[in-house]
């Protein structure tokens, strides 16, 4: 099917759907094939490492902002929604879960004081689907372990500790990722 019969049959204009999927194509989500069009670019094992590794820096670099500069009322938060965080894993709502764990990076990229980092973090955040990650065998218990130590060098203000910490919890998610994607089919 053509693009402007696609756009006709959803009654919307060629325009902004030829603009979107050129945006993807920039972002290096979509190749444009001749005489195929718009295709999806395959995910690599080589794409997640490489995300996970850009997110452990700046992560880590944002942790340690944060234990510079947390408040107690902010530190307080944090522990609250990782309270609600592990309930939410024993429970085994997901959904929650993954709001929760969003809520958790997004108050130390706040804590951290530093818009254009959290910026760049939410940007290379989008290629990451966090939606698996609280069905991936063993991943709630290890990642309820790093949000702890990094509660703990965020109280202690250790920047030091908090960078270790948090670029390590990042870089943890990559193997099992990996793993979980590859035994469905995602990855090859």
């Amino acid at each position: 099917m053509r693009l402007d019969q696609l756009a006709a049959g959803l009654g919307i204009s060629v325009t902004p759907v030829r603009e979107a999927l050129f945006e993807l194509k920039a972002e290096g989500l979509l190749e444009q094939q001749p005489r195929r069009g718009f295709v999806v670019r395959p995910v690599t094992v080589r794409d997640i490492a490489d995300v996970s590794n850009v997110q452990a820096y700046l992560g880590g670099e944002l942790a340690a902002r944060a234990a510079a500069g947390i408040s107690d009322a902010q530190w307080d938060e944090l522990n609250t929604i990782q309270n609600d965080l592990e309930a939410a894993y024993t429970a085994d709502d997901a959904d929650q879960a993954v709001r929760l764990n969003h809520e958790f990076h997004r108050a130390i990229n706040v804590a951290a004081d530093s818009p254009k980092l959290a910026q760049l973090m939410s940007q290379i955040t989008r290629y990451v689907p966090e939606s698996v990650f609280p069905t991936i065998d063993g991943w709630p218990e290890e990642s309820n372990r790093h949000h702890r130590r990094l509660l703990d060098a965020l109280a202690g203000r250790d920047q030091t500790l908090a960078r270790i910490a948090m670029s390590e919890h990042l870089a943890a998610g990559a193997a099992p990722l990996i793993e979980h994607l590859t035994r469905r089919g995602v990855v090859g």
